[in-house]
């Protein structure tokens, strides 16, 4: 049985990642999750500097889901290389590291100092709807994430991996985008902005007002979007939204992913991503089916 695949020439050992901000980087996962056994850990989204994040509260449970305006909380650039990658080292696994910034300075300065650090994958988080500078407007402008992405392609050492808003018109058009301005691979997709309110006092439950919608009932979304921009550019596409069951990565990855993140299952299931990557081993076994990549962009 052959799990392996390739991201933008990059060989992952199997195609199972965690979806950035709901992992960490790893190290309160270790006593439910071989990190080494992982494709790969998708760390938190670092910044150039320190950042505080929004005002609580800002974690909301939704049906089928949650909502989170957390607002990209990091310890800065310096700190993650010190410790948090050096601790993933340590346990031999694969990294992707999410870049986070306000301007393409920020992303530039981040990327720059991680060009001689162990790590495989950049993912660029261009496309988080709750950091209310920058991020919003690279991730819902095509014109805006193609000089971004050029920007970032031109100083990164590792290949990068856009990761594209789902809060726009046309998806297809920000992912070609990312494809003209030199992105190696796509993510997809970033959560759906939404919005609760507490009807007895008044109130937003978050004090953003607004926040990141994931979970299971995003997933359908999360499907249709990676098959349109399978079908519409050549990047590889790192899937994510919804994952909970092996099977649900699989539906993302006959739709067109080659690697499935996962992301809000960790919160209540530890041990989520071993039991995904569980259940696509079953249905490799059950379907009699030798190696991962046949499934992928098959419908």
């Amino acid at each position: 049985m052959k799990l392996e695949v390739n991201v933008a020439g990059v060989t992952f050992k199997n195609p199972i990642t965690t979806a950035s901000g709901t992992f960490g980087s790893g190290a309160e996962y270790e006593e439910f999750v071989d990190l080494a056994a992982l494709g790969a850990v998708t760390t938190k989204g670092v910044a150039n500097v320190p950042w505080e994040g929004n005002p609580t509260p800002r974690i909301a449970e939704t049906y089928g889901g949650m909502l989170n305006a957390v607002g990209l909380q990091n310890p800065g650039i310096e700190l993650f290389c010190q410790r948090d990658i050096q601790h993933l080292k340590e346990k031999n696994a694969s990294i992707i590291v999410n870049v986070c910034g306000r301007t393409v300075e920020d992303y530039v300065e981040v990327v720059e100092r991680l060009s001689d650090e162990p790590v495989d994958l950049l993912e660029i988080n261009v496309s988080c709807p709750n950091v209310k500078a920058g991020g919003i407007a690279f991730g819902q402008n095509p014109d805006a994430l193609y000089e971004i992405t050029k920007a970032i392609k031109a100083k990164a050492k590792q290949p990068i991996v856009m990761k594209l808003s789902p809060n726009v018109t046309d998806i297809t058009e920000m992912a070609k985008a990312a494809e003209a301005g030199g992105s190696d691979a796509l993510s997809m997709i970033n959560t759906i902005t939404g919005m609760k309110i507490d009807i007895h006092r008044r109130q937003f439950i978050l004090a953003n007002q607004t926040g990141g919608m994931s979970g299971p009932a995003i997933k359908p979304v999360a499907v249709r979007m990676i098959y349109q921009v399978h079908k519409a550019c050549s990047l590889p596409i790192i899937g994510m939204g919804g994952v909970m069951t092996g099977e649900d990565a699989i539906e993302l990855m006959m739709a067109g992913a080659t690697m499935v993140a996962v992301g809000t299952a960790n919160f209540h299931n530890p041990r989520a991503t071993m039991e995904v990557l569980d259940g696509i081993k079953a249905y490799m076994e059950r379907y009699h089916i030798e190696d991962i990549n046949e499934i992928i962009g098959c419908m």
